[in-house]
């Protein structure tokens, strides 16, 4: 029998596809953005050498006052966030992943945030 593919299974294999394109470097790091159904997490990561340069989400202490960790509102505080902690490291342009995610709502807003922070992609 055909099984249904599950939502996920769809967005993993549109990740996928999308990773084969997609790499960061030293110089343009990767940012990508995982969405799940308690908490928002994003990640600036340099493929070349496979390192976690910054990382932020709803779990971090200066994000804590918010009271629902799920919405548009707190992926917008998140994309402030990874773009103050990626200027601190001297990071200012990067390729940006969605992980199979739709470019709409709370993956538009975190990406409009980091852009208004100052990362450029």
């Amino acid at each position: 029998m055909f099984k249904k593919p599950i939502r996920n299974d769809i967005r993993k294999s549109k990740q996928k596809r999308v990773r084969k394109k997609i790499s960061g470097t030293a110089e343009s790091p990767r940012l990508c953005v995982y969405k799940s159904l308690n908490h928002i997490y994003v990640q600036i990561i340099d493929d070349q050498k496979g390192v976690t340069l910054a990382s932020a989400s709803t779990l971090d202490k200066e994000l804590s006052d918010l009271t629902n960790k799920t919405n548009i509102e707190a992926a917008k505080r998140v994309g402030a966030h990874i773009a103050k902690i990626a200027q601190d490291n001297g990071i200012t342009s990067v390729v940006f992943d969605r992980s199979g995610y739709k470019y709409h709502g709370k993956v538009a807003a975190l990406a409009d945030a980091a852009r208004e922070g100052g990362l450029q992609f």
